[in-house]
């Protein structure tokens, strides 16, 4: 099932394209990682879809239905914590958690509300201020809110700003606990590109407003996605030796600081024969399939001396 289905939105600000006719869709029980670099046009993205702001094009559906038409019935099935939340921080998370509940109509048991505590780890701290807490505390109290409801779908916007380690790691726990345990939606913005890659199912990078790849995080991460990086002594010289050879075939982008390739991990000592055969000096060859390594080898390529089109 099609949680959220996204028809070629656009968002201009005067003649600032800061989401630029993208397409996407959000699969039921997925965590659906969105991913790019700061000003990529993710937050733009996600207010649309909470209708904080129209877009200039385009239209969104969520759970089968036109956002446009049902904006009240659909935003009550969806809980979200844009950027850091606000909370009253004066009260305690106990409070804050009983406040907005019944601001969205809900009355919980005092049970109730230690459940929903509980269920983000902050039950020993329920009675505790909220000035007090970490920042990690705050973002998972923020979520607590935006659960109250017991919404089917779930939008984080950059929850792991500001985090340090254990507060991320807290954080991606919990975001796994929703979707595994709790069988909820999630959709996450990130710039944080190796969290994403530990949670996500399904992913989008955007860059400039413009959509890159979306697909499955096991398809557009295995071993044909591999990237190898390549120095020699002279990259320019062992570049123009790679164009002529069989090698080629494999090449994604050069520039003086690297030459990388995008293989099969079993063709990596192929290669490696491959270009020792042609007398190019190796001083190192670095195979790597991680997120980040495939995020910058799409954003980055204007940025290559020589870029080789897929």
């Amino acid at each position: 099932m099609l949680i959220i289905q996204v028809f070629s939105l656009s968002k201009h600000f005067k003649e600032i394209k800061a989401v630029d006719d993208i397409s996407f869709s959000v699969h039921e029980a997925d965590i659906y990682g969105f991913l790019g670099q700061n000003g990529a046009g993710k937050s733009t993205t996600i207010r649309m879809l909470l209708t904080l702001i129209n877009p200039t094009a385009g239209r969104i559906e969520i759970f089968g239905r036109s956002l446009a038409a049902n904006r009240a019935s659909i935003l009550r099935e969806v809980g979200a914590v844009i950027e850091r939340p606000d909370l009253y921080k004066y009260l305690t998370g106990y409070e804050n958690l009983s406040i907005f509940a019944r601001l969205s109509g809900i009355r919980f048991s005092k049970p109730r509300i230690m459940e929903q505590l509980d269920r983000v780890g902050l039950s020993a701290r329920a009675h505790s201020r909220v000035e007090t807490y970490s920042q990690g505390m705050k973002q998972r109290l923020g979520i607590a809110v935006a659960l109250v409801h017991d919404p089917k779908l779930i939008i984080l916007d950059e929850p792991t700003n500001g985090l340090d380690p254990q507060g991320i790691a807290d954080i991606r726990n919990l975001i796994l606990h929703l979707s595994r345990d709790q069988k909820k939606t999630v959709l996450v913005s990130s710039h944080l590109l190796s969290e994403i890659e530990q949670i996500a199912t399904r992913m989008l990078i955007i860059n400039k407003g413009k959509k890159i790849v979306e697909g499955d995080v096991r398809d557009l991460l295995g071993p044909t996605r591999m990237l190898v990086e390549l120095n020699t002594t002279d990259n320019e010289a062992a570049l123009i030796r790679i164009k002529a050879s069989t090698c080629n075939a494999y090449l994604q982008s050069a520039s003086k600081k690297a030459i990388v390739f995008r293989m099969n991990q079993e063709q990596v000592p192929l290669l490696t024969q491959q270009l020792v055969d042609m007398g190019i000096g190796i001083l190192s060859i670095k195979p790597r399939h991680a997120l980040e390594e495939y995020f910058l080898s799409l954003t980055s390529a204007n940025q290559d001396v020589d870029t080789v089109e897929d």
